[in-house]
């Protein structure tokens, strides 16, 4: 019943317009209520986000705050004989060397051949620990042969290469095989035969056969040191990278050279300020973030009348204490010393600038004070940052846990008022209709009569 339409049946009235009319007034605690969920969603939204922010800056604030986190060098090499890379844990220093030659990795081919000579196409190879890989191919041809050393893992790889053709016109081909590694711990030797031959003597190598060569012996690359000294040495490494000639650096070594080669290690300022100025830079987006979130601005509606329109974070006690902790962090002064000193400071504004020439000097000035003030700043930032956004008690955390909540409740309430909206709409609707069927009952009523007593009046003649 309550889905026909009952307008004017008989009383003419607009009862689906009343119906609305009514049901708009019951409406709104829920439209209320939607509004609140629409402003609380939006603030949740802007909490999540600041909560994810400020957990960012925990992790900065950590990796930054290590005592070595500003010990950042770099190093330069005199010459284009060889290059030099600082590493985590390098310190300042220079040697000086000459470098005597390159590493280099053993090649070798093989004598013509139109196949492999004997069948199975039997190989080992020995390596320059003494440790033996027996190698059996599919066939005897030397596409097959290369293929199997290639996957046997001998540390060698093989390629087959044309070498013109017989006497009767088959083609001939070589194997040239090359140690995977550079310098002396790359050596090998090539045997035809199995692991058993090799070991009893019997087996040939292949540089023995005929037109076999050797195209490069295995060699480790070598620097001199301090040459014409009593204190001359010679360093070897199997790769063309020396490791620990300085500690944390790589030196590697590109040609051989008769002009000696310096290579310098220093602390790197531009690094180290780039550190200091992107841990900066992130505190002072977040700082941002807040400030225009926390705004009020004044304006007017369509009728002129003056409002003001506050942003999510206005007035938020949580917020506040969250930034009011933070500026505390970075104003407090370090060992008696405010971090303007080394170029961090607290603007007007309520948030944070880099001054990266004065950060430059006073690191250049005194680099040990340097990284403990900006050590200690980014530790308190890391507590603030953590004690907010901690998973599990973060204070920011948990407003953001109420929030939460606060809208699950609200759309549990919206959806009750739902039910309690479609129940009083039925209502309504029957009242209506009833109303409507009462009214076409009586005018019934009322016309039969009428027509009774019009049959019984006399008319005249």
């Amino acid at each position: 019943m309550a889905g026909l339409g009952i307008d004017g049946l008989a009383s003419s009235l607009e009862t689906t317009s009343i119906i609305t009319q009514l049901m708009q007034l019951e409406a709104r605690p829920q439209t209320l209520l939607k509004t609140k969920l629409t402003a609380t969603t939006s603030f949740l939204a802007d909490l999540r986000s600041l909560n994810t922010a400020v957990a960012g800056i925990a992790t900065s604030a950590k990796d930054v705050g290590s005592s070595a986190s500003l010990a950042l060098f770099s190093a330069t090499a005199s010459s284009d004989a060889a290059t030099a890379t600082a590493r985590t844990g390098a310190s300042a220093g220079s040697v000086t060397f000459r470098v005597q030659q390159t590493a280099q990795a053993q090649s070798i081919v093989t004598g013509a051949m139109t196949k492999w000579g004997s069948d199975p196409a039997v190989l080992t190879i020995k390596g320059a620990d003494g440790t033996l890989t027996e190698i059996t191919a599919a066939s005897t041809s030397l596409e097959d042969v290369a293929a199997a050393i290639n996957s046997a893992g001998a540390g060698v790889t093989a390629t087959r290469v044309a070498s013109g053709k017989a006497a009767d016109g088959t083609a001939q081909y070589r194997l040239q095989l090359t140690a995977a590694q550079t310098g002396s711990a790359g050596a090998f030797t090539a045997y035809r035969g199995a692991k058993a031959d090799v070991a009893a003597g019997t087996a040939p190598s292949l540089l023995a056969e005929s037109g076999a060569d050797q195209v490069a012996a295995a060699r480790d690359a070598s620097i001199v040191l301090w040459e014409g000294s009593s204190a001359e040495q010679t360093l070897t490494s199997s790769t063309n990278t020396f490791a620990e000639v300085l500690g944390g650096t790589d030196i590697t070594v590109a040609k051989a050279a008769t002009e000696p080669v310096t290579v310098t290690v220093a602390q790197d300022g531009n690094a180290a300020s780039a550190v200091a100025s992107g841990f900066v830079a992130k505190l002072s987006a977040l700082f941002g973030t807040i400030s225009v979130k926390s705004k009020v601005t004044p304006s007017t509606n369509a009728a002129g009348t003056p409002i003001v329109s506050a942003g999510s974070f206005t007035g938020d006690s949580t917020v506040r204490q969250l930034k009011d902790a933070l500026l505390t962090a970075v104003i407090d002064p370090v060992e008696g010393k405010s971090l303007s000193t080394i170029g961090i400071s607290v603007t007007r504004d309520g948030s944070v600038s880099f001054d990266a020439a004065k950060f430059g000097e006073a690191l250049k000035s005194d680099p040990a004070g340097t990284q403990r003030m900006f050590s200690a700043a980014a530790a308190r930032v890391q507590e603030v940052a953590e004690d907010a956004s901690d998973s599990l008690d973060g204070f920011l955390t948990s407003k953001v846990t109420g929030q939460e909540n606060a809208v699950k409740s609200l759309n549990e309430n919206i959806a009750a008022w739902d039910l309690r909206l479609a129940k009083r709409k039925d209502m309504l609707q029957r009242q209506y209709t009833a109303m409507e069927t009462a009214m076409s009952s009586i005018q019934s009523q009322s016309n039969w009569l009428a027509s009774q007593l019009a049959a019984l009046t006399p008319t005249s003649n």
